[in-house]
């Protein structure tokens, strides 16, 4: 059956949880106990296949098939430290992993959210998932932090989780979790993902620390302008213009860079840009 279509702000103002109680919105009556096995031995299985598995990006793809089970089709990953809002890797920390919609991506560092993402600022302050209707509904999250969840659901991501995962040094990794569907995530179902995420980042933190962080690409100078104007949202033809060379050798140099980056588009090669620490929006 295809849910009723809402807008964001009507919806999230419309789910409201117990701050005693961040898991208590939702009555466990309306999660079957057969779905509830079913879920349990699916958990199980994550279990299983993530045993021994030593690259992360397939961790990644096993933690997505697991969330599908709850369908949620959007993971993000990454790490933050308390004196910084963007998302950048460290010594011995892995680096940011999501499947966000390309278009999304695109937007969300143009429109420099990663700025006042209020996801980051309330994972500094929980220790355990919280929903994003909780953070919309805060007293202090502002116009402009809500408007990072309006925009968000326009390109399907219209209701959420986030699990803080506090490590050392202050330094929080956070899990994402999100749907496209105007509905709120029973208690249940945030008790899985949330375990689901602890097993994923303690698995990546070992990689990280037996391993060392990778090394960064080396990329021209050319190409670091390419690439740091791509991040800020700039088309081939706008940076040709900034830079005073023609689009086709803008494509030539970012073209370069995700093949450096082993990327799949030019989103992700700046995404990976950012996080190497080699540009800075």
């Amino acid at each position: 059956m295809e849910h009723p279509r809402m807008t964001a702000v009507s919806h999230l103002r419309g789910l409201t949880t117990r701050e005693s109680d961040p898991f208590s919105s939702v009555p466990s009556r309306h999660f079957p106990k057969a779905a509830g096995e079913a879920f349990a031995i699916e958990f199980g299985r994550f279990l299983d296949q993530t045993d021994g598995v030593a690259q992360s990006e397939r961790l990644f793809d096993l933690l997505c098939d697991f969330a599908l089970n709850f369908d949620c089709p959007w993971i993000a990953y990454g790490s933050v430290f308390p004196d910084q809002r963007i998302v950048n890797p460290v010594p011995r920390q892995p680096a940011a992993m999501l499947n966000y919609p390309d278009e999304w991506k695109e937007r969300y560092f143009r429109m420099g959210y990663d700025k006042i993402d209020p996801i980051l600022k309330m994972s500094r302050k929980r220790a355990i998932a919280f929903r994003w209707s909780e953070v919309y509904n805060d007293a202090s999250t502002t116009e402009d932090e809500r408007r990072v969840f309006d925009e968000a659901a326009t390109f399907g991501l219209r209701s959420g989780i986030s699990v803080p995962l506090h490590g050392p040094d202050g330094r929080v990794s956070i899990m994402s979790f999100a749907q496209p569907w105007d509905r709120e995530f029973q208690n249940r179902t945030i008790t899985y993902l949330q375990l689901a995420a602890l097993r994923f980042h303690l698995r990546v933190a070992r990689f990280a620390n037996s391993s060392g962080i990778e090394q960064a690409p080396s990329l021209s100078l050319r190409e670091q302008e390419c690439i740091l104007w791509t991040a800020r949202g700039k088309s081939s033809w706008e940076i040709g213009k900034i830079l005073g060379i023609s689009a086709n050798t803008v494509n030539f140099h970012i073209k370069n860079v995700m093949r450096k980056m082993d990327a799949a588009s030019r989103t992700v090669a700046a995404i990976k840009a950012v996080n190497f620490g080699i540009i800075e929006l």
